[in-house]
C-alpha cells in the first residue's frame, strides 16, 4: 500500500507543479508521477529534508524541485518546437 500511495503523492506533486507554472508536464498522469518522483529526488538533493513529509516525500522540497524541474522540461521542449 505504501507504493501506492507514493504514486498518488509522486502524481498530486508533478500536478501541483504543473499548475503552479502554468504547463502541462507531458505525458499526462504517468508524467505528472514522474515529475514528483523526480522534482522530489532534486529538491531533497538541493534543499534537503525539511517541512511535512507525506507518503514519503517532503512535501515542500518535493514540490520546489518539481516546479524546478517542469519549469526546465518547458523551456526544452519549447526550444524543441521552435527548430522542428
Amino acid at each position: 500500500m505504501g507504493f501506492i500511495w507514493a504514486l498518488i503523492i509522486g502524481g498530486i506533486i508533478g500536478w501541483l507543479a504543473g499548475l503552479i507554472i502554468g504547463k502541462d508536464v507531458p505525458g499526462g498522469v504517468i508524467g505528472n508521477i514522474i515529475a514528483g518522483f523526480i522534482g522530489a529526488w532534486l529538491g531533497s538533493f538541493l534543499l534537503g529534508d525539511w517541512g511535512p513529509e507525506v507518503g514519503g516525500f517532503y512535501f515542500i522540497p518535493a514540490l520546489i524541485g518539481a516546479i524546478a524541474l517542469v519549469f526546465i522540461l518547458s523551456l526544452i521542449l519549447r526550444s524543441v518546437k521552435r527548430t522542428a
